[in-house]
């Protein structure tokens, strides 16, 4: 698989952007002027409430041949839908359970896009009250053609595991390969190739706020992921008469409207409400040099806050390659119960808590409170190894999505062919040391 991309782009995290495929397309001075130059009309994007505090306050003016508004009433859209916006009795069931599918099942005809691929695995909340989140997968064969979606919902982060996507937006285009992540946030309109073929990969769903970098605290100024490393698109556009589909994921529910040009004729834009994407291998890893394994929290990328201080509707967790030189120390990830819910995924190489099973393209739910932690070989090596300083996860690019919220499963989800049934085995040759004559 290529790793190229052809494309610029803009650095910086949460910036004022400005970008124009033809020079002088921006105004100057002012956002509306009467005539736009090069006779475009002017379009604004909010990402946030006019209200909301200047420094939290989002929204972009694309400058565009065509106003969006130019497009056909919204029907349902006339495919199955695999999506799922509220998440009750109605659509979804509980389960404490410890759950693991193998690698999701790519479809075996040649005609399924980013869009038919999509599926929930489960969520919490409700988004037409933009409370809650979704955790989605895709599964696809074809890049799409003449359509373009977006989510009125939430926020989306997506995680490529096989293929990368080719992303074509109303701010520019995106190359982004596994190993890469990319948000694009609510109403933002885009399009995905896949130029390597078949593809799959991961989604997450904010339905309220938006992804922000964690706080550093004691850390300092610098570490994690670092604002620098984030790429945003530069304009270009298409000017086309031909007709296209706009599908709009709305309250869980998708949309179809055609129109009779390209939704992607934006010639300028500018504005600090825009997609974004970022290399995971950019992460700064922090890590315990003494003893101990510290709390995963400390591989966070990106958070999405809730309106409880240090509690998150969604955390971006890796797991990346790093050093461990912790001494006296269990040096894998603990026993542990949470107060959180956690859906793991894999991009590549092998989880360093499992042995086999846990596999790229596969994924695990840990649900509120409900036990897990190292399998049973893992536990056996970490006991008898000899606690040099090395290396952990080479080639192994492992994620969590961390929520507050505890998770419902869509029956799509619960009753997989991927479901991996077996997969409590894993705990159940834990050797058992306990002996009380002796410390």
């Amino acid at each position: 698989m290529s790793t190229s991309d052809q494309y610029t782009y803009q650095s910086g995290f949460g910036n004022h952007f400005s970008s124009e495929a033809l020079p002088g397309a921006l105004p100057v001075g002012q956002n509306t002027p009467q005539v736009c130059p090069y006779g475009l009309y002017a379009e604004q994007l909010s990402g946030t409430a006019f209200t909301v505090a200047r420094s939290n306050n989002q929204r972009t003016w694309f400058y565009r041949i065509h106003p969006s508004v130019m497009h056909r009433p919204f029907e349902p859209y006339n495919k199955d839908s695999h999506m799922v916006g509220t998440f009750d009795t109605r659509t979804t069931e509980p389960t404490p359970t410890q759950i693991r599918w193998l690698p999701f099942a790519i479809p075996n005809t040649e005609h399924v896009d980013f869009i038919d691929g999509l599926h929930t695995i489960g969520g919490a909340g409700d988004a037409a009250l933009k409370s809650g989140l979704a955790v989605h997968i895709y599964a696809a064969t074809a890049s799409m053609n003449k359509r373009a979606f977006s989510s009125s919902d939430g926020d989306l982060l997506i995680v490529p595991q096989q293929g990368r996507l080719d992303i074509t937006t109303e701010f520019g285009p995106l190359m982004v390969a596994p190993n890469e992540i990319v948000v694009i946030q609510r109403g933002m309109r885009f399009s995905v190739d896949f130029p390597d073929g078949p593809s799959r990969g991961y989604m997450l769903e904010v339905f309220e706020s938006h992804f922000e970098l964690p706080d550093l605290g004691p850390i300092g100024a610098n570490g994690l992921a670092n604002p620098r490393d984030f790429q945003t698109p530069t304009a270009k556009y298409e000017h086309t008469n031909e007709e296209w589909h706009i599908v709009n994921k709305y309250q869980g529910e998708l949309f179809v409207a055609a129109q009779d040009h390209s939704p992607y004729d934006v010639v300028a834009w500018h504005g600090n409400y825009a997609p974004y994407k970022y290399d995971l291998a950019n992460f700064a890893v922090i890590n315990s040099v003494s003893f101990d394994h510290v709390d995963p929290s400390i591989f966070t990328v990106l958070t999405c806050k809730s309106a409880h201080p240090g509690t998150a509707v969604a955390d971006f967790v890796i797991f990346p390659p790093r050093f461990e030189v912790q001494q006296h120390t269990f040096r894998p990830p603990y026993f542990h119960r949470n107060c959180m819910s956690e859906f793991m995924g894999l991009i590549r190489g092998e989880y360093e808590a499992k042995q086999g099973g846990f596999l790229p393209g596969g994924a695990s739910l840990h649900s509120m409170m409900t036990p897990h932690g190292p399998d049973s070989q893992t536990v056996k090596n970490a006991t008898m190894r000899d606690l040099l300083p090395g290396r952990v996860a080479d080639n192994t690019q492992s994620f969590m999505f961390e929520s507050m919220f505890q998770l419902r499963l869509t029956k799509w989800a619960i009753d997989n062919q991927q479901r991996d049934h077996d997969y409590y085995k894993a705990w159940q040759s834990i050797p058992i040391t306990f002996n009380p004559n002796q410390m």
